[in-house]
């Protein structure tokens, strides 16, 4: 098995762990408290399994009155917390500290209350995405964002990397859906953020703690809005015999006026993939895919699928096709939400980016994607939010060969710097982490990764808060353009 040994300019720490156990154990008796090597083996990394580190010690609390212990126990010891949900990130986000506590909030996974006259859901940031949804189905609601892991991932870890899903393009991402949070500061306190009205007074600090990747509190409850489930919704799938066409016709649907629920586009290597492991239908001659859903009362959607098809043969559609119902919807979903596995089994690894760039760029950027993918002589497999311009570009390896995996890491990286250079951004929804740190200094200037860091040291003075990941720490951010290349070993 291959692990990586990331450079980092975080602060270093010196914890004695015998304490630490002790004093962990002292203030909440009742605490999971995991120490073993291969008892936290499983926790060593989350889905970016390119970067792995054990902590000191995993803990799993089933109380806020734990999590409290656990953060006052670390922040008196000055000891690193590392936050942790389903594992599920793509960006070693959540990858542990070596000197530091994991803290698993896996089992605080209760949905508190569903308010359908306020249409919001109270819960704890364990609770998978898609329980949400099935739990509010029976009110008629149910909740927007729906990243493609949403049967595993918990909405604590979508507050953490603000996800999205393929509903994005309409509903918004996770902080345009939430209410209220909940949060512990580094000391412990407990603070709430939002509300159930409309607004309320002070600086949105809400919007500040989503996306924030665990730097500046822990997240214990989340109040979150819920949606009326449409009347109806169809989805219209089309092919095309170019990238470059389906890229342009991305623009043309939204320069229309016309706003999908969802907008999704797959390559032909996306396309072949999903049909092999679905079966939807999809048409695996073309050399690009859209699918584009639209919703609302059956007059909206019968009036848009009928412009939206004919934006579509004008740009070229090769093949058209509009769901029958929702068992059919569903399946071509399927496909879509299924392509990250589906492309897995074309490879033994693939390493999954995701920079944001303007709509007008796609079919650019997507050419752009191929020729630096033949330069490395390695295979790219796209399929993205095409309507909001988050690319997930699928660059498959083999871990096996450590020639292999920098160039993976390389064409990432010149992915990103691409994504920067035509107007847009390093992340959409996976996040910075561990993973896009070098690239930071390309988003930001010097004074703003300082605005930042003044942010995080607001919060967390000792940086004991997930340390080493989001942000370039200790001014020091011209040495992350020249960092040396990382090295791999067997673990």
């Amino acid at each position: 098995m291959h692990g990586s040994q990331p450079d980092t300019t975080a602060p270093l720490f010196a914890v004695d762990r015998q304490r630490l156990l002790s004093e962990l154990r002292a203030a909440a008796p009742e605490l999971e408290l995991i120490t073993d090597t291969e008892s936290q083996r499983p926790y060593e990394c989350d889905a970016l399994t390119l970067y792995r580190q054990l902590p000191l010690a995993t803990v799993l609390p089933t109380t806020v009155s734990e999590v409290q212990a656990v953060l006052r126990v670390c922040h008196r010891l000055a000891v690193p917390v590392v936050a942790r949900g389903a594992g599920t990130g793509l960006c070693a986000g959540a990858m542990p500290h070596p000197e530091g506590v994991l803290l698993v909030l896996s089992k605080l996974d209760r949905i508190l209350a569903i308010d359908p006259e306020t249409r919001s859901a109270r819960v704890q940031p364990g609770v998978a995405n898609l329980a949400i949804t099935r739990a509010a189905a029976a009110h008629g609601l149910y909740y927007a964002p729906d990243p493609s892991s949403q049967i595993a991932c918990t909405i604590g870890g979508n507050v953490a990397e603000n996800s999205g899903g393929v509903h994005c393009l309409k509903y918004g991402l996770t902080t345009h859906n939430l209410l209220a949070l909940t949060m512990l500061t580094v000391e412990g306190e407990q603070v709430t953020l939002g509300g159930t009205g409309f607004d309320g007074p002070g600086l949105d600090l809400l919007a500040l703690l989503t996306g924030s990747e665990g730097l500046l509190g822990i997240v214990v409850e989340i109040t979150v809005k819920l949606l009326p489930q449409p009347p109806l919704a169809r989805v219209i799938m089309a092919g095309f015999a170019s990238v470059r066409a389906a890229g342009d016709a991305v623009g043309a649907i939204i320069s229309a006026g016309i706003v999908p629920a969802g907008l999704e586009m797959m390559d032909q290597l996306a396309i072949r993939a999903a049909e092999d492991f679905a079966g939807a239908g999809y048409p695996r001659d073309a050399a690009a895919l859209l699918l584009c859903e639209l919703d609302g009362t059956r007059e909206e959607v019968a009036e848009q699928i009928v412009r939206v098809q004919d934006l579509l043969q004008r740009q070229g559609a090769s093949s058209l096709r509009v769901s029958a119902d929702d068992r059919e919807r569903a399946l071509l979903w399927a496909g879509r939400k299924s392509a990250f596995p589906a492309v897995g089994r074309l490879a033994p690894d693939y390493y999954c980016m995701d920079g944001t760039i303007p709509r007008g760029q796609v079919a650019h950027v997507l050419e752009e994607i191929s020729r630096l993918a033949t330069g490395y002589g390695l295979a790219v497999a796209n399929v993205f939010h095409a309507g909001d311009g988050n690319l997930h570009p699928l660059i498959l390896f083999d871990a096996a060969s450590t020639e292999q995996i920098h160039k993976a890491e390389a064409l990432g990286a010149d992915i990103l710097e691409l994504s920067v250079q035509v107007g847009g951004c390093i992340t959409g929804e996976h996040g910075v982490g561990l993973e896009k740190l070098r690239q930071m200094p390309s988003q930001f200037s010097t004074a703003e990764l300082h605005q930042l860091e003044d942010i995080k040291a607001a919060f967390d003075p000792a940086l004991t808060l997930n340390p080493g990941k989001g942000i370039p720490i200790l001014k020091r951010c011209q040495e992350y353009r020249a960092l040396p290349p990382r090295e791999y070993g067997h673990d």
